[in-house]
């Protein structure tokens, strides 16, 4: 796992990574954090989630894709569904459906340049030292980072 500090949906923009994985929850609202960020960039990623079912728990540990293409600048945003909820207080994170994810990013997007925010660990109160090593493993041999947001970044 490389570790970089930006903004990660500047960091597609610019080219230096091909596919942004984050995570999801199953009720297809993407109204905070980094989600609200890409909803409102990237319209196509917030329709790809619409067309999922609304509080379906299948959902949990699927992706649902969508292709960017901004100035002829192509990449791909993973909404990647490891949290059923957003509510309450605690933990929200379901580890086995981001293992789940993770996996299924390395089969659609092996040799690309993947980078992702602390998923699962933020908004969703999961623990990093617990997900990181999920990462690692099931992106083994994949050129993947983790981008720490920085906001001065966003030019």
């Amino acid at each position: 796992m490389k570790i970089l500090t930006g903004d990660l949906l500047q960091l597609a923009l610019d080219g230096t990574v091909d596919v942004i994985v984050h995570g999801c929850n199953c009720q297809c609202q993407m109204g905070k954090g980094i989600a609200l960020s890409i909803k409102r960039l990237f319209p196509e990623a917030f329709a790809a989630d619409q067309a999922t079912a609304k509080g379906d728990m299948s959902k949990l540990g699927t992706i649902s894709v969508a292709e960017i293409d901004r100035n002829g600048r192509k990449f791909f945003i993973v909404n990647g569904y490891t949290q059923y909820h957003w509510r309450g207080d605690g933990n929200k994170a379901d580890y086995a459906a981001i293992r789940l994810v993770m996996k299924a990013v390395k089969s659609r997007f092996t040799g690309k340049r993947i980078g992702y925010p602390k998923i699962g660990a933020g908004l969703a109160g999961g623990d990093w030292a617990r997900i990181v090593p999920i990462i690692e493993e099931e992106l083994d041999g994949e050129d993947h980072r983790f981008v720490e947001f920085v906001p001065e970044a966003r030019a």
